[in-house]
């Protein structure tokens, strides 16, 4: 087992060199742009073949490269390209978007077609990397994806309800055509917008592989979360991206939704089965199995001639003057305990849990990402899958406790707890939750063993402590007269407050299997840089709102949070524009406008552009260690890390959905 050389954690890395190299860049951009034998070819070889390396901190942008070739005929020859360029490729490796662009980058050069078509290229690659996996898939487990802008925009007789847009089927367009033809094979039909739904019902279980259509812009954004799940997926490019009154290659739809059933040559490892299995863990049914109740659960009684549950669904509304407890409890002992499940199970995704399993299926042969890990993950020990609960446990206390430090209204898209219980109330839940993520390794010491079992105590206590350390510094600040912040410090928070998170995450589930050893020191170094990158990048999501937790933006710059854009701004402003910055915070005036002029003052100071280019320094430093990292099992989940927690925020999209299967399929709760 290697570790990473000393040369490789100190070379030009300090946080100091990091914030002196952004800030000579100092402008507003989100990073800079960096430019045989019949056998089978693993697809990193064909990479490395290629001069292209996997790409590091800034990666290359190819948002403008999504050109579409204007002729059938083109089009025609080019998927003909793909295909016969995937040849010898194993699919037994999982293929990256590095790789995947690397691929067409030859293809294209090779026929003297322009670098425009390289998105475009890189659709019909990646459909054909996979299309024995999709073919192998019974119709009745896979998802057809359509996109509402094929409706014709004028006369369409479809109406939008809750779920989207409400086909009428009247011929006018091909959205009935494909959604008929799918649903008579036993497709699961979405007319939607964007990717998280898809992962969610991905997740969930209720499909194994996607066929979809939209324009290169989403498919560009999908073609990440794919590949690196490992999802089998085919899609068709839209001939054009202006989301009304759009066309498709409409016999090659036809053609993808009735790929015919095979059998695959080769299977590529896939991350689902980690993935469906950390969110199993929180299914009321697994959840009360490993994690049984001390009290009993709240039963029904009868009042008058209707039968009320003790625990409604449902909490009182916010405006509600009755909100203890036991206002809907009869049981107030086990009220704490039912709250703490609820909220256990209530949203998330459930990141830490996953990064848990992960690393113990990694450090144990990597059998959970091959094609019959569903299988072999049934069978990972009852002690294994409480350690990973409670990771998630800690975390969830921790949101509880954040949400009411910060005055957070909601949480997952609903009233934050404290809004719901009380403030009383809430941090009782929050301790709970402490006490029984502690409670879950502890009950297995035994079959953990002392040693293990000990270790994994420590490093649990130790990230608890940091990250209380953290949240105390920001309250401190937060409370205090002087707003004055450097980006040195406020690094140093977010290195507090979210990496240890990550590395307890990656430390228990190895510790698991085995010892640390020689990982120690490198995945350290690893959590902090992932943590750090996250947090820069949560703060940039505070600037565009969230639709699970805040619904505004920039509520963390009214909260008088001590974030790094605030840092970043300070330092780059005018004397003048630094003394309004911080009146601002502290006025009284009106809301919208306050956040509307420190935006402004933001841009001025070119503070997002220079987060973004953290968030690449960062990248880049936690890509170098996993460069170095044994086993390549454990390798390539670090790799999966970065280009997962770190994946940039983007404008927020409305999505439509029509479903064609229970509406419960939709959601996480």
């Amino acid at each position: 087992m290697a570790s990473v050389p000393t040369e490789i954690l100190d070379k030009g890395i300090s946080e100091k060199e990091i914030l002196d190299k952004v800030k000579l860049a100092g402008d507003e951009s989100a990073g800079t742009e960096v430019a045989g034998d019949e056998v089978n070819i693993a697809p990193g070889d064909l990479l490395r073949a290629t001069g292209a390396p996997r790409q590091q901190g800034s990666r290359r942008r190819t948002g403008h490269l999504k050109d579409v070739p204007p002729s059938r005929e083109l089009r025609d020859r080019l998927r003909a390209l793909c295909t016969q360029a995937l040849g010898r490729i194993d699919r037994s490796q999982q293929l990256s978007k590095d790789e995947l662009e690397a691929i067409a980058r030859q293809v294209l050069a090779e026929h003297a077609q322009p670098e425009g078509y390289l998105g475009w290229t890189m659709v019909v690659l990646s459909s054909e990397f996979w299309r024995e996996q999709v073919a192998a898939v019974p119709p009745n487990r896979r998802l057809l994806l359509l996109p509402h802008c094929l409706k014709h925009a004028d006369g369409c007789p479809a109406d939008y309800d809750q779920f989207g847009l409400d086909c009428k089927r009247c011929g006018a367009c091909s959205i009935a055509d494909f959604r008929t033809q799918a649903e008579e094979l036993g497709y699961k039909v979405l007319v939607a917008e964007g990717s998280p739904i898809v992962m969610k019902i991905i997740i969930s279980g209720y499909v194994d592989a996607i066929i979809g259509v939209a324009c290169l812009n989403v498919l560009e954004k999908a073609i990440d979360k794919v590949l690196l799940a490992g999802v089998p997926s085919m899609a068709v490019p839209l001939l054009s991206s202006d989301c009304r009154n759009t066309s498709v290659d409409e016999d090659w739809v036809h053609e993808l939704i009735h790929v015919r059933q095979v059998a695959p040559g080769g299977r590529t490892p896939t991350y689902l089965h980690l993935l469906r299995s950390a969110r199993h863990l929180f299914d009321e049914e697994e959840l009360s199995r490993l994690v049984p109740r001390r009290r009993d659960k709240p039963k029904e009684i009868t009042s008058g001639t209707n039968a009320v549950a003790e625990y409604p669904v449902g909490p009182p509304p916010l405006e509600s003057t009755d909100v203890s407890p036991a206002s809907y409890f009869r049981d107030p002992i086990a009220a704490t305990e039912q709250i703490a499940h609820d909220f256990l199970a209530q949203g998330g995704k459930y990141a830490r849990p996953f990064i848990t399993l992960a690393a113990y299926d990694a450090m144990t042969g990597g059998k959970g990402v091959a094609p019959d890990g569903a299988q072999y993950l049934e069978h990972v020990p009852d002690p294994v899958r409480r350690v990973a609960l409670s990771i998630e446990t800690f975390h969830k206390a921790s949101l509880v406790h954040d949400d009411i430090e910060d005055d957070d209204d909601f949480r997952y898209g609903e009233p934050a707890l404290h809004r719901v219980l009380g403030l009383p109330a809430a941090v009782n839940v929050g301790d709970y939750m402490i006490g029984l993520g502690y409670h879950l390794v502890s009950r297995d010491m035994a079959a953990l063993g002392a040693e293990v079992a000990g270790d994994i105590l420590d490093r649990l206590a130790d990230a608890h402590l940091r990250l209380s350390e953290g949240q105390g510094a920001e309250l401190v600040w937060r409370d205090g007269r002087d707003k004055q912040l450097l980006p040195l410090d406020a690094l140093k928070i977010y290195a507090l407050k979210t990496a240890p998170a990550f590395e307890a995450a990656l430390f228990c589930g190895i510790r698991c299997a085995a010892p640390l050893g020689g990982l120690e020191s490198p995945l350290k170094q690893f959590a902090k840089h992932l943590g750090i990158a996250f947090q820069i990048l949560n703060d940039l999501k505070d600037w565009q709102g969230d639709a699970d937790n805040k619904l505004s933006s920039g509520l963390d710059t009214l909260g008088g949070r001590p974030t790094l854009l605030w840092a970043l701004a300070l330092e780059s402003l005018t004397p003048d524009h630094r003394q309004e910055l911080l009146h601002l915070v502290e006025s009284g005036s009106d809301p919208s406008a306050r956040v509307a002029r420190v935006e402004q003052l933001y841009h001025a100071a070119g503070v997002f552009g220079k987060a973004h280019q953290l968030v690449d320094k960062y990248r880049e430093r936690a890509e170098r260690i996993a460069d170095e990292i044994e086993p390549e099992s454990l390798r390539r989940l670090l790799y999966y890390l970065v280009d997962t927690v770190l994946e940039k925020p983007a404008e927020a999209e409305v999505t439509l959905v029509t479903p064609t299967m229970p509406v419960e399929a939709l959601g996480d709760r």
